[in-house]
């Protein structure tokens, strides 16, 4: 008899999946083994890198994957409302026998061959309803993929719709018109974060292996870090932006991956970025270099922690201590952390975020503002950019992009003496569904929707690579936060592999499960 009553004998299990003699396993697809024979759960439970691994030497099946994950969907989808625009089960089937056939053939497409995959639904995606949340965009079905979604597909992945978002990615909290409100893994009475919250919710209740999203305001930070897992903002131009309508000027958002564990993120990475002629400011580096072990000493190397700025940025009780304890990790792997400060004023460094947030979003939407019909239909939030953006005066934004230049420079000044600073990713732990937005915090108002995100915008006006990192649970409900991992420019690969240290270092990451995960399986 088995000695783990969660393994009995004949199971499937992780460990036997992908130890599973190859013969064996292609065998039993060759014979066309019906899709499910593999156990949900342990297929589920293989992270994307296994996963890829395990559907290369068909130890398992396209089919067999799917259908795991759907029952997931099924399962757990209508409560937290993480994936939207759906597609039909028996199209995705479709899919996934058509992947098993090529890999019988020794044709793999792919990293992501047979991968299920929600794309966030602010990214034009070939024959799927993409609406960013608005229902001004209710019937928009795109004729073509973005970059970053055709290459998810090229590798392999199949779309089983869109994750959810809040309308036009701003704010975040993932509700809008359309689709209603994702809610947190740990706790649907609670927020999910925003604007990737969908993806991360999918990605933490095991709907989907690995998530994409996009970030300005640190849309693949504060979801990560509120769902306990990771999401990468790379530096501007490791995923280029295309199509764009203005490829010189709009250098702040950026897409990026998320996932369970830093590899898996990096082997989405590795899809994702590369160099565009039709993105001037693309990196050219061999994004392959993701793919590989991360594995990397740390030891004497130092991280700054830049904390609250000094007190600048109203925080909630508990969020700092969280965080403060979090960083015993990288004392364990062989760094010292130190007490960090910027040069510059957190109320400097607002104002210029304020400003080119209006400039960027504002521009973005300023088409839909000009239609009284649609205009009609835009949230506050919306109406809010695109009025700040017309009260722009060229000089302002002239001010705002030395301003931002200033930014740049005072992190460039920090790591002449740190190899890494660290933030935490959002200034108060969920808050309840039905709240719009935090008013205020520890006694201090927020004067605007997404005052309380403050602590995103410094990495993103100086365009660092940020890597999001589970730091605990704490607030009054024992609920997630997270860690901003900051490097220099363009170290993209260094910020992964310390964050892969930081993760090795942090096993209760992968042990802590969401109850409602715990009991679907």
């Amino acid at each position: 008899m088995s000695d783990n009553p969660r393994h009995p004998p004949g199971r499937l299990t992780r460990r036997t999946l992908l130890a599973a003699p190859a013969a064996i396993a292609a065998a039993n697809v060759g014979a066309g083994a019906a899709a499910g024979a593999a156990k949900a759960s342990d297929v589920l439970d293989l992270g994307a890198t296994e996963l890829a691994t395990a559907i290369r030497r068909k130890q398992v099946s396209s089919r067999e994957v799917m259908t795991a994950h759907l029952a997931r969907f099924e399962q757990l989808n209508p409560r937290f409302n993480a994936i939207v625009s759906q597609v039909r089960p028996e199209r995705l089937m479709d899919m996934a026998a058509a992947c098993d056939a090529d890999a019988a053939a020794g044709r793999f497409r792919g990293p992501l061959h047979g991968f299920p995959h929600a794309v966030k639904d602010t990214a034009p995606t070939r024959g799927i309803r993409t609406t960013q949340g608005s229902p001004i965009l209710r019937d928009n079905i795109p004729t073509a993929d973005s970059l970053v979604v055709a290459r998810m597909r090229d590798a392999g992945a199949i779309f089983v719709g869109k994750s959810n978002v809040p309308e036009f990615a701003l704010g975040s909290h993932s509700f809008n018109p359309l689709f209603g409100t994702t809610r947190n893994a740990w706790n649907p009475a609670f927020a999910a974060g925003g604007s990737t919250g969908g993806g991360a919710v999918a990605l933490a209740l095991h709907m989907v292996p690995l998530a994409d999203g996009s970030d300005f305001g640190g849309s693949l930070r504060n979801p990560a870090g509120w769902n306990n897992v990771f999401g990468f903002r790379p530096s501007f131009g490791r995923v280029p932006s295309v199509p764009s309508s203005d490829v010189f000027g709009q250098t702040f958002a950026t897409s990026g991956p998320m996932a369970r564990r830093v590899r898996d993120l990096a082997l989405l990475l590795s899809v994702q970025a590369g160099t565009d002629p039709r993105a001037p400011f693309s990196l050219s580096d061999d994004p392959t270099a993701f793919a590989r072990p991360l594995d990397r000493d740390w030891k004497g190397r130092r991280i700054g922690w830049l904390g609250d700025l000094q007190g600048a940025l109203a925080t909630e009780p508990g969020v700092i201590e969280t965080c403060t304890n979090a960083l015993a990790a990288f004392r364990a792997i062989g760094m010292e952390v130190e007490e960090a400060r910027l040069a510059l004023s957190a109320a400097e460094m607002w104002q210029t975020a304020l400003t080119l947030r209006f400039w960027s979003v504002g521009s973005d939407l300023i088409d839909f503002y000009h239609d009284p019909a649609k205009r009609a239909l835009m949230k506050p939030e919306a109406i809010y950019e695109v009025e700040g953006y017309l009260a722009l005066t060229g000089r302002q934004v002239a001010e705002a992009s030395q301003g931002r230049s200033r930014i740049y420079q005072a992190f460039r000044t920090l790591f002449d003496r740190y190899d890494f600073v660290v933030l935490p990713t959002a200034q108060v732990f969920p808050f309840p569904v039905a709240q719009r937005w935090p008013k205020e915090i520890a006694g201090r108002a927020m004067d605007s929707y997404h005052r309380w995100m403050e602590v995103t915008l410094p990495p993103t006006m100086a365009g660092l690579p940020t890597l999001a990192v589970p730091a605990g649970f704490g607030g009054p409900h024992k609920l997630p936060i997270g860690l901003q991992i900051i490097g220099p420019n363009h170290s993209d690969l260094a910020v992964l592999q310390v964050g892969h240290a930081y993760e090795q270092a942090s096993p209760w990451i992968g042990q802590a499960i969401p109850e409602a995960r715990r009991m679907a399986e």
